[in-house]
């Protein structure tokens, strides 16, 4: 299918559709389908949950997993790219299976937000030692700025200039640090990276046992983020500790395209608890995890204000959905997160279609 074509009819209107969408068009690729159903309801009093659809053979020796909703509402571009993968159906070698996960954190993709039901950004939960988690002195520091107790006004503009005389002081990389690095105390702060495993957690570990994948010869995970980087551009970030064998795998897969966190070459920081660790410790060197993070807008203007916002309307309390500032929230948002026009979802989904057919190729060449 043409991909502008395909930009216009793959992404979804909200989670309810999105799941509709995505269980139809594996029954109609005559997938294998499994759900783990979360136990919380959506803002309508949806159900929800993770559904997975297996293409190919159930003894494919190699698997490529396509991953979205990590960050909740960063699922409005990732089920749009697996929708465009039914529509467009990948060409994979033989003995190669396809598995797209479908909103691995769906409290997050039905509520519009980048956590999940517990407050947790699930790329900060996969850490060792819950009782002996990473320290962010600077988030500490930083706390009641970043989450302040006002959106507007003199308790909002003095949280503004301590951020800022942080800066000054610290420079722009410590404050990086500080605000998004990760936090272990803070529950409803932003970053806050729980006190134990969530929901989505064990879910993704529950994926990785039901479908064999600790046995496979290789897998390669896609795993779909939006928020930073130039607008429209799929920045591939590999997590994988640097100077490993699986940084070097995918490097031979994605070629220079590659940045790395963790060595300092990427838009995104280093930072604790990334859920490739949990693939890593259970596959080892059977699977390579690259991350697609498509930019939107402007960090610092559009992306943080957005992420503050929602988190401050959940603090307060129980959220009135159909209340205008909360929709005006949320709305601000899905805007910050998926940039709904044709030519970012049209480079969306090139950028997609190109990764799946290199890590289909990385594999089949191992």
């Amino acid at each position: 299918m043409d991909v502008l074509k395909s930009a216009r009819t793959s992404f979804p209107k909200n989670y309810a559709d999105s799941r509709k969408r995505f269980l139809a068009a594996a029954k109609a690729a005559r997938a294998t389908l499994a759900s783990y159903p979360n136990p919380n309801k959506g803002p309508a009093g949806e159900a929800l949950a993770t559904d997975c659809a297996w293409l190919g053979p159930k003894n494919a020796e190699t698997v490529l997993v396509l991953l979205s909703g990590t960050h909740g509402v960063e699922a409005f571009c990732g089920a749009g790219c697996i929708m465009d993968a039914f529509k467009a159906p990948p060409k994979l070698p033989r003995g190669m299976a396809l598995l797209a996960i479908h909103a691995i954190n769906p409290h997050g993709f039905a509520w519009i937000r980048r956590v999940t039901e517990e407050g947790v950004d699930l790329n900060r939960n996969f850490i060792d030692d819950f009782a002996n988690p990473p320290a962010n002195p600077g988030y500490d520091e930083l706390a009641d700025a970043i989450l302040p107790p006002a959106l507007e006004g003199p308790a909002f503009e003095a949280a503004q200039k301590k951020i800022a005389d942080y800066r000054a002081k610290h420079g722009v990389a410590a404050l990086h640090v500080a605000w998004s690095g990760g936090q272990y105390k803070h529950a409803k702060g932003l970053f806050f990276g729980g006190f134990a495993p969530t929901w989505s957690h064990r879910t993704h570990a529950a994926i990785i046992a039901d479908h064999g994948l600790a046995r496979r010869k290789h897998v390669g995970v896609i795993d779909y983020h939006t928020g930073l980087g130039p607008h429209g551009y799929g920045e591939l970030i590999c997590v994988h500790p640097p100077g490993t064998k699986a940084v070097a795998r995918a490097k031979k897969f994605w070629g220079a395209n590659v940045t790395e966190p963790l060595a300092g070459t990427s838009v995104a920081g280093a930072r604790h608890g990334f859920g490739c660790r949990l693939w890593e410790k259970t596959l080892g060197e059977r699977m390579t995890f690259i991350t697609i993070e498509y930019g939107t807008y402007d960090t610092l203007s559009v992306v943080r204000p957005a992420l503050v916002a929602d988190h401050w309307l959940h603090a307060q309390g129980p959220v009135d959905w159909h209340a205008q500032r909360t929709q005006a929230i949320k709305q601000g948002l899905k805007n910050a997160m998926f940039a709904d026009t044709d030519d970012w979802r049209e480079a969306v989904l090139w950028r997609s279609r190109q990764v799946i057919r290199m890590t289909a190729a990385g594999m089949a060449a191992l």
